[in-house]
């Protein structure tokens, strides 16, 4: 997916200047990577909320119109918001160029519902995204991993996904991605109620009951 937003560069930097910038209705960033120096930019706070608030922010390509010049194709890298305000606070652009690879996070969703869970397992999903290098085109939305046919005990590791073509693993192999196991028994030290000594208001039977009032006589 592609979509565009408009930047001015900006020759300060420093908290101030960001405060400045915040208080005027725009919101710091930067541009780099590409083999070019960085460039400080700001855009417009509330043309940037929209933006983000109605794409999947996370490897989705910009076009980035600095100073209304040509458009420089970049990835959103980082976006630092406010702790509990709808606000941005800073936003990281990384240059892309096209037939270029670069690495980026991929998220992992998991499909279906393991055999080994449908018996009673349960299903831990070790692994959230993975790193991948391809070319800014190839960028997958997601990997999926179909887990039906997991068992208890059974791993799925990285090098178990299938990958689209034209994108490389960059995980060891070796790492789970997901895993079916058993059922955890009781922690160390529960104890288990004696069913047989206690009535359903768990008041002592009638056998207790008398060895307690024996010991009350002799008292």
């Amino acid at each position: 997916m592609e979509t565009s937003l408009n930047l001015r560069t900006r020759h300060d930097s420093g908290k101030g200047i960001a405060r400045k910038l915040r208080r005027a209705g725009r919101v710091p960033g930067v541009i780099y990577g590409g083999g070019e120096k960085p460039v400080p930019v700001s855009m417009e706070a509330h043309e940037a909320l929209r933006l983000f608030q109605s794409i999947s922010v996370e490897n989705t390509i910009l076009d980035l119109m600095v100073d209304e010049h040509e458009a420089e194709r970049a990835l959103v890298r980082e976006v630092q918001a406010h702790p509990y305000r709808t606000e941005l606070l800073h936003v990281d652009f990384l240059r892309v160029r096209r037939g270029v690879a670069i690495e980026v996070n991929i998220p992992v969703h998991v499909i279906g519902v393991p055999v080994g869970v449908r018996e009673g397992g349960i299903l831990e999903h070790v692994v959230h995204d993975i790193t991948v290098k391809c070319i800014p085109s190839k960028i997958p939305a997601a990997i999926e991993v179909e887990v039906t046919q997991l068992d208890t005990g059974d791993v799925l590791r990285a090098g178990d996904l299938e990958m689209p073509e034209g994108v490389e693993n960059l995980v060891d192999p070796d790492q789970a991605v997901c895993a079916v196991v058993a059922p955890r028994g009781p922690e160390p030290g529960e104890e288990e109620i004696d069913e047989e000594a206690v009535d359903v208001d768990g008041m002592p039977d009638e056998d207790g009951a008398e060895e307690e009032e024996a010991g009350g006589a002799e008292d």
